[in-house]
């Protein structure tokens, strides 16, 4: 993989903009008073809120910050010297 001056990735892997405008599942619905929400494709996203439009503002801000922890989570982990490679299913 080569890097630019600043020692940063280019070529082939795509910037982190563009892998950051991924689309995911929210399966929601109204139980009593409040409208619950999962994400689906991520375990412990979850939230609650008295409507509609908050429930999935709230679902969009605790999916940022969940993928976040994960990923540095994960490079905490790993240490130094690791290489990324995008996987696409």
């Amino acid at each position: 993989m080569k890097k630019n001056e600043d020692g940063k990735r280019k070529g082939s892997l795509k910037s982190n903009q563009e892998r950051k405008m991924k689309e995911y599942t929210a399966i929601i619905k109204k139980d009593g008073e409040w409208w619950i929400g999962w994400i689906e494709e991520i375990p412990g996203v979850n939230c609650q809120e008295r409507t509609k439009e908050e429930l999935i503002e709230t679902l969009r801000i605790t999916l940022k910050e969940a993928l976040e922890f994960n990923r540095q989570e994960a490079r905490n982990a790993i240490g130094s010297g690791y290489e990324e490679h995008i996987i696409a299913i």
